[in-house]
């Protein structure tokens, strides 16, 4: 029986002495002890606790090692100074000649062909463009009847146009600036006065101009061969909500969904799969065919830390596994950086895959009870593992889906969510736009006005699916 050995500090005599319901209670205590130290021990290294929560306890991340050089730029260092714009984009030119000889004092006359150039970039005071527009009315001079001109279709319904539009749209989703500091921004930069009212408006403006473009991303990424997904909460009102992300290298979906469980996950990745998905261990992804799914090695990562931490054989397991991972990733990081060839990867990873297949058994076995739970579901996905090593444009990593997702935490976190249902279609529609535009390095104010302006035209919005030349900056 479980109880029949004693815990450290008790005698077996004493514990044989001791009355069954007591040691029962005793043991459950105890259990209950180790469960919440192993609780109040979780960090960001060992946990999926973000770095801002570890407590002021928590060990130091391990520093990097120094390399002895100073900081900044080093010698033989190429510099990135600033480049001269050409002629044709200069907007003034001041020539200064010198009147004189510095030596003898003749007067020089005179041009040099090559002169030193010298630029200076200033922004000019930003005067908003206002247009008004004046409707007549005509009386007949045959009938006297009184007709009115119809406003032009070119006229935006509001007071204010596609440029502000874009600019709220930009300062929201891509800046991160809430509603008042975009108020501010406008004031102050843009000598424009607009209400806060008037901002959450204009943003359901950008809303409505993203509805076809976003619709049409969330079909193409779920039709790409290789995605990433995760999750985070969201809050609308008092109504708890999950935001949710799939990512493919040059397009990113943003939904906002009622669920964290395996309904949201099929609302965004789609019922029937396609190709292979990047994931946490997350139970909601479980309904995904194992052989269409990649298991996170970073999150893994921080569960052999944790059991690394804890006593007898879950420890010995978790430092075997760190260091399975450790040569896990060194591999694969010379394959990724070019320095070893993708056969010679695939050989060299099959011991690493057999030793953690050996410690995923011996988990399975003889860890603590709640290691063991995590090492019988690894068991049973264990070919969700190793799918990097099989197909090379899958990561061993979520980490492509955890840095556009980061963004929007920090949206959350200042804004405390949306107050309505409108408010957390726009977050879905801009972080999508704001996000694939970045990834394509396409200009996203430009992208912005030029949706809002066919919103005003009644035309088709441009499309966010990736360009055969994209633009090379993006801002």
């Amino acid at each position: 029986m479980q109880d029949a050995v004693p815990p450290p500090g008790i005698s077996e005599a004493d514990w044989a002495a001791t009355p069954v319901a007591v040691r029962v209670l005793v043991t459950e205590l105890l259990q209950r002890i180790v469960k919440l130290e192993a609780h109040l021990n979780q960090t960001s290294q060992n946990s999926s606790k973000p770095p801002s929560s570890d407590p002021p306890q928590a060990k130091p991340r391990p520093a990097k090692e120094r390399s002895g050089r100073k900081t900044g730029g080093q010698p033989g260092h190429t510099g990135h100074s600033r480049q001269l714009k050409p002629e044709s984009e200069v907007d003034q030119i001041i020539d200064v000649r010198p009147e004189q000889c510095g030596q003898c004092g003749t007067l020089l006359l005179g041009e040099d062909p090559d002169p030193e150039r010298h630029q200076v970039t200033d922004f000019p005071r930003i005067t908003p463009v206002v247009t008004e527009y004046r409707r007549h009315r005509l009386q007949c001079v045959e009938c006297g009847a009184c007709t009115q001109a119809p406003w032009p279709t070119t006229m935006p319904v509001g007071s204010f146009g596609p440029r502000v539009q874009a600019t709220v749209g930009y300062l929201t989703g891509r800046i991160g600036a809430s509603q008042r500091e975009v108020q501010e921004i406008l004031a102050t930069l843009c000598q424009t006065e607009v209400s806060v009212g008037s901002i959450a408006a204009l943003e359901q403006s950008v809303s409505i101009a993203l509805s076809v473009p976003v619709a049409e991303a969330v079909q193409y990424v779920q039709r790409q061969p290789v995605r990433n997904a995760d999750e985070t909460s969201w809050r609308e009102k008092t109504r708890r909500l999950w935001l949710w992300i799939s990512v493919t290298p040059l397009v990113a979906i943003f939904r906002l969904l009622k669920t964290r469980g395996a309904a949201g996950a099929k609302e965004l990745l789609g019922v029937e799969v396609w190709g292979t998905i990047g994931t946490d261990h997350y139970a909601g992804y479980h309904w995904i065919d194992p052989g269409q799914r990649q298991l996170c090695w970073a999150h893994l990562q921080r569960e052999f830390v944790a059991w690394s931490q804890r006593a007898g054989e879950t420890a010995r397991i978790g430092l075997a596994s760190l260091a399975a991972e450790k040569q896990l990733f060194t591999l694969w990081h010379r394959v990724r950086d070019g320095t070893m060839v993708w056969a010679d990867f695939q050989v060299a990873m099959l011991p690493v895959m057999a030793r953690v297949r050996t410690l995923l058994q011996e988990g399975a076995a003889g860890a603590d009870a709640k290691a063991q739970g995590t090492w019988r579901n690894l068991l049973k996905r264990e070919v969700a593992l190793w799918t990097f090593v099989w197909e090379a444009d899958v990561e061993p990593t979520n980490n492509r889906a955890e840095r556009a997702l980061r963004r929007a935490v920090l949206w959350r976190r200042r804004s405390f969510g949306t107050q309505s249902e409108a408010g957390s279609q726009f977050v879905e529609r801009i972080l999508t736009a704001v996000t694939t535009l970045r990834q394509q390095r396409r200009d996203v104010l430009d992208y912005l006005t030029a949706a809002c302006t066919a919103a005003i035209y009644k035309e088709p919005a441009p499309s966010l699916l990736p360009l055969t030349s994209p633009a090379l900056s993006a801002r």
